[in-house]
C-alpha cells in the first residue's frame, strides 16, 4: 500500500489537530517556520549521507530505518508547509504531474552548457 499526497495530508492535520494549542499550529503565519524545520530535517538526512554514506543506507538496516525517519520528518514538514498556505492535495498533484512533464521534455544539457564551458 502507497501514501497518497491526501493521505499525508489527513495525517498531518490529525496531528495539528491533537497538539491544537501545545504546537503552532498551521497557519499562513507558521509556513515559514514549517519550512524551516523542514530545513533543518533535510540537514539530518545529509549528515546521515556525509557521515554513513548512501551505500549504507542501502546495506545497513539501521542506518536506513534512520535515514527512512528523517525523510518522513522532511515530508511532514513540507506537507505542513502545504496545510499552512492551504494548497490541496490536488493542487500540488497538478502541479508536480505538470512540472514532471515539463523537465521529461527539457534538455538540460543544452540548458545549462554553458555552466559547463570553460572560461578562456
Amino acid at each position: 500500500m502507497s501514501l497518497t499526497i491526501q493521505d499525508l495530508m489527513d495525517i498531518q492535520q490529525a496531528l495539528q489537530e491533537k497538539y491544537k494549542g501545545i504546537w503552532e499550529g498551521d497557519t499562513p503565519d507558521t509556513a515559514k517556520n514549517h519550512l524551516l524545520y523542514a530545513v533543518e530535517e533535510i540537514g539530518e538526512v545529509s549528515a546521515i549521507l556525509k557521515k554513513r554514506t548512501a551505500h549504507a543506507v542501502v546495506s545497513d538496516p539501521q542506518v536506513r530505518a534512520r535515514f527512512c525517519e528523517e525523510m518522513a520528518d522532511v515530508f511532514m514538514y513540507l506537507t505542513d508547509v502545504m496545510l499552512c498556505c492551504h494548497v490541496s492535495a490536488q493542487e500540488f498533484e497538478q502541479a508536480y504531474r505538470a512540472k514532471a512533464e515539463h523537465n521529461l521534455k527539457r534538455d538540460f544539457v543544452n540548458e545549462h552548457k554553458h555552466y559547463l564551458e570553460e572560461k578562456k
